[in-house]
């Protein structure tokens, strides 16, 4: 009997999406706000990927400015206004996914999204993109009331999509992405042209690719391993 089709679960900024236009922009519009120099994007590698709030108190970090919890609070509330309002002014899909979402879809595979991006944002942005019909499920940074490392807005997704971990692959671009599908027991595969501070095959994800249109043949040689 031919094995189900796999679960693929996608993380969203650098894995799906280049967002670090709007991201650093938003993020450099509050540092002007406060009084402090803007970043240049090349910082975006290493300050992306763990949600919003984590964004911002490292940019303050990079800046030389410590954030009360308070104030960081504050600052969380008024980036996500300013950066919903331009969430895709200058973010934009990397190459070959559409045609890969279009190709996992009439394979079967089931779609999700698990990203530290709050789930609205995540919405927002993807329905920008025009891929939002794509998914079974969109699981943000506030859905379980977890964060990526933490495996358990992963396994929460699979379950959403009424799938078992033996069936699952992550596929993400960061250090978060890769511990968090271990911390689950999922293998993952991991884009190069993401936001990571050291090349993501140091990290030793299952599969690299460098485009989207390597996805299949490396969801097929994990799917073919764990048969």
């Amino acid at each position: 009997m031919a094995r189900p089709a796999p679960i693929l679960i996608f993380d969203l900024d650098g894995t799906l999406a280049e967002t670090a236009g709007d991201l650093m922009g938003t993020l450099n519009f509050i540092l002007a706000r406060e009084g402090l120099e803007p970043l240049p994007l090349a910082s975006a590698r290493n300050l992306l990927g763990a949600g919003a709030r984590a964004l911002i108190a490292r940019g303050f970090a990079q800046a030389g400015r410590t954030l009360s919890p308070e104030k960081l609070s504050q600052l969380f509330g008024d980036f996500l206004e300013r950066y919903n309002a331009h969430i895709a002014d200058h973010s934009w899909l990397f190459p070959g996914v559409e045609a890969a979402l279009e190709r996992a879809a009439q394979a079967g595979y089931k779609l999700a999204v698990c990203t530290n991006k709050l789930e609205h944002s995540s919405h927002l942005l993807l329905r920008a993109l025009d891929i939002a019909g794509r998914f079974q499920f969109v699981c943000g940074q506030d859905t379980f009331g977890v964060a990526k490392p933490d495996p358990t807005p992963l396994i929460e997704t699979i379950g959403r999509v009424g799938g078992d971990r033996d069936r699952a692959i992550m596929v993400g671009d960061s250090r978060t992405d890769i511990d968090t599908a271990r911390a689950a027991g999922v293998p993952v595969i991991a884009v190069d042209f993401g936001y990571t501070d050291v090349p993501i095959a140091e990290l030793h994800p299952d599969r690299v690719i460098s485009h989207f249109d390597e996805l299949a043949a490396a969801v097929a040689a994990i799917h073919g391993a764990h048969r």
